[in-house]
């Protein structure tokens, strides 16, 4: 028997995908390790990315969640033992759970989503993969910098470059074969093998066979989403249609996903049965272009009403809304955007440009310049710099101290 389809308003889904990203739970006056391990089982990844305009991309969804926090707390969980996190190839570049370790060790070895170039170098250049992989067993956590500086000093002329020795790496990468141990301060990886970084429990646990792993990490996206559609829980750990789709149906024959039908929305969508669906959500918060709740920019626009693309690789005078824009969530909706810069040597929050959204309330610029505020003050910056651009950008300025 076909399980009964649940009946959704566009409202309530919305409302339960807040309250599977956290965005109900009351922030905590003091944030401690136990509050930054529930965000990431919560979520399950934080994206790395390399853009430092304001803060690195995988501080802001803790941030956004449990308000100022001790960024030492996330480099404790991913620099240091018993590790939290560690580093894969999840969403994109990504601090994921240490607990789904297991479940992407299928992608370790079967290659899933590698880029040509490691593949390349593995089938023409054996040796220089394994040269690299002996240098990190005997002297890890090295950078990319130090292993191929070690290899030149000792094969003068040997005949491979810089590319070629972070190709290879980025292969022993992929395949799990190195790992992450952290960062050095101008965010270059150090390298080591998996032995020596990760918590035995992981490295003993059993690697879960494709299907099983499919089941666990699909599971997990539709509990992070609350409502989620094949393409949204696709895209939270970036897998394949074919076992995405049957390890959706399995999951709906054993009842942990639950099919619901949302008034307005054609696509078939899927609910966690732990999910709730709160009868009020009364958040605030920035959002980074890569938190877990808006990065699928089409579930985005479905749940929101609101359009978002990133313009970093935008050309200036194409831009609508500025270089690195932020969506700001008050209650239970995405009521505007800013366009934000961390001057660090000059101690000041540049607010470039704010947008309101159609539906703000009257309220929206009060809390937002509440909200930069706060945000000003855990990036240690003293002064906020007002917008000149923009719908918002009069109103945020009167409103900001």
């Amino acid at each position: 028997m076909s399980p009964q389809t649940v009946e959704l308003t566009p409202l309530q889904a919305r409302r339960a995908a807040l309250a599977a990203q956290g965005f109900t739970a009351r922030r905590p006056e003091r944030v401690k390790a136990s509050h930054v391990n529930a965000v990431a089982q919560r979520l399950g990844l934080f994206q790395i990315d390399s853009v430092n305009v304001l803060q690195r991309a995988h501080y802001m969804p803790l941030y956004s969640r449990v308000g100022p926090y001790d960024i030492a707390l996330l480099h404790r969980a991913f620099g240091r033992a018993p590790r939290r996190l560690f580093e894969y190839w999840a969403h994109e570049a990504a601090l994921v759970d240490v607990g789904l370790y297991p479940a992407l060790r299928y992608r370790m070895a079967s290659g899933e989503n590698m880029w040509g170039g490691p593949r390349r170098i593995a089938e023409e250049n054996p040796q220089l993969v394994a040269e690299i992989l002996a240098e990190v067993q005997d002297r890890g956590p090295l950078t990319a910098r130090e292993i191929d500086g070690d290899l030149r000093a000792e094969r003068t002329g040997w005949g491979w470059n810089w590319s070629a020795a972070k190709t290879a790496l980025e292969y022993l990468f992929h395949t799990g074969q190195v790992t992450s141990a952290g960062r050095t301060p101008s965010f270059e990886r150090r390298y080591d093998v998996p032995e020596r970084v990760l918590p035995r429990a992981a490295l003993d646990a059993p690697a879960l066979p494709s299907d099983d792993a499919h089941r666990v990490l699909v599971a997990h996206a539709a509990r992070a989403l609350g409502v989620a559609s094949q393409r949204c829980l696709r895209d939270y750990f970036r897998m394949r249609k074919e076992p995405v789709a049957q390890a959706i149906a399995e999951l709906v024959d054993a009842g942990e996903l639950v099919p619901v039908r949302v008034k307005g929305w054609s696509q078939p969508v899927w609910i966690h049965r732990a999910a709730s669906v709160p009868r009020a959500v009364r958040a605030r918060a920035l959002l980074s272009p890569f938190d877990p709740l808006v990065f699928e920019r089409a579930r985005t626009e479905a749940l929101f009403g609101f359009r978002y693309r990133i313009e970093i690789y935008v050309p200036e005078h194409k831009r609508i809304h500025g270089y690195y824009v932020l969506p700001f969530l008050l209650g239970d909706r995405l009521v505007g955007r800013v366009d934000l810069k961390a001057d660090r040597a000059g101690g000041r929050l540049i607010v470039r440009a704010a947008f309101a959204e159609p539906s703000a309330p009257p309220e929206t610029a009060s809390e937002l310049a509440s909200e930069l505020g706060q945000l000003a003050a855990w990036l240690e910056l003293s002064d906020i710099i007002a917008p000149e651009r923009g719908d918002l950008a009069a109103e945020l300025s009167a409103a900001l101290p």
